[in-house]
């Protein structure tokens, strides 16, 4: 068994074991290898603009906003979005700040026709600390990953 195999089978059975909607869940790490070794997979970064213009962004991920800044009002055009930029047979993981917009925009594609969708588990900035601070405890940029900042 390969290591993308391997990496994608654990994001299943970690679905599967948390009751997810979509196929898998994958820690940044994780992610970040499938996005270097499988052909045709797709970082989908769901924060709104204003995050990734002043959080940073991961280099060539495509950026849809889940919610729009200010309010974090619902982007009633997620979905005719997505169908512009991915393709629905694509391996999507799809990140956000935490893992948490990112769990429901992975639902919403999964349940619109998109059967290969992974929330990136953490997200950029990684869970609150105990000063409620994040970019400590986990996340794709703690991990050391790519990112660039605007």
């Amino acid at each position: 068994m390969g290591k993308i195999t391997a990496i994608l089978q654990t994001a299943q059975q970690r679905a599967k074991e948390m009751n997810l909607p979509y196929k898998g869940a994958l820690h940044p790490d994780e992610a970040y290898e499938i996005l270097q070794s499988a052909p045709g997979a797709k970082l989908l970064d769901v924060r709104s603009r204003a995050e990734l213009d002043w959080v940073g962004r991961v280099p060539d991920a495509a950026e849809i906003e889940w919610a729009t800044y200010p309010g974090m009002k619902p982007n009633p055009h997620f979905l005719a979005q997505l169908e512009q930029q991915v393709d629905k047979e694509a391996l999507v993981l799809i990140i956000c700040r935490s893992g948490v917009r990112s769990h429901h925009a992975a639902a919403a594609a999964t349940q619109a026709g998109y059967g290969d969708c992974y929330n990136v588990l953490e997200g950029f900035e990684g869970d609150m600390d105990s000063n409620v601070h994040r970019n400590t405890l986990g996340g794709w940029r703690v991990a050391g990953l790519p990112w660039v900042q605007s």
